[in-house]
């Protein structure tokens, strides 16, 4: 658990320096949800859920590692091993979909500092075609998978800690949610994207209807 844990520290710290992470450079929707708060309230929101319950929620999902301690006496499974592959499948997927996204937005800058007007205006190939945040289903699949392998040292799934994979579940919904009205407010042709594309569990693209497509052109 703790090797694939290090290989995801890897892959975040890896891309998070790439964009500017720290040299300074503030993720977009920071500014948009300041922009939407006063300053007061986003000193109360700053201290209890950026502060406080973001690191919560790290030290949750990261305690099925103790669940695995303290029944550390059992013996090594092939699901085990089946659990620590499928971690690193889900590393491998988010670094396909950290990298597409990459290359779509320098070639975007490229495009606006030429002048030109980019079409399109947001990711819609590779993994995207399939969901519209890919990174974030293999980032909750790799907790998940961390819960099932302190699940299964312990020989059951009844265990209190799922509780921090929910709670992830939960925020990235609600990241989601957020993300798509800022894109949606940017961009109106994204709510096609969302009516043919799964947000976050990939799927085939829906087929639009007749009707929609007639109504586009």
């Amino acid at each position: 658990m703790a090797i694939v844990v290090v290989v995801w520290g890897a892959r975040l710290t890896f891309n998070f320096a790439r964009k500017g992470g720290y040299s300074g450079v503030e993720d977009y929707r920071w500014a948009v949800l300041r922009s939407r708060m006063s300053r007061w309230q986003f000193q109360i929101f700053n201290l209890f859920f950026i502060v406080i319950y973001q690191n919560f929620i790290l030290v949750l999902i990261a305690l099925p590692a103790w669940t695995a301690y303290q029944h550390r006496s059992g013996s090594y499974h092939l699901v085990d091993v089946l659990l620590a592959v499928a971690f690193l499948a889900c590393t491998a997927g988010e670094t396909i979909a950290d990298q597409q996204q990459w290359r779509f937005q320098t070639w975007k800058s490229r495009e606006v500092s030429a002048g030109r007007p980019p079409n399109p205006r947001f990711l819609q190939e590779g993994l995207f075609r399939f969901s519209r945040h890919p990174a974030y289903f293999f980032e909750l699949s790799q907790w998940w998978l961390i819960f099932f392998m302190g699940a299964s040292a312990a020989g059951t799934l009844r265990q209190w800690t799922v509780v921090g994979a929910v709670l992830l579940t939960l925020l990235f919904i609600g990241s989601t949610r957020f993300t798509e009205s800022i894109t949606l407010s940017r961009y109106p042709e994204y709510a096609l994207y969302q009516r043919r594309t799964s947000a976050i569990l990939p799927f085939p693209p829906r087929r639009r209807s007749p009707v929609a497509s007639q109504s586009t052109e």
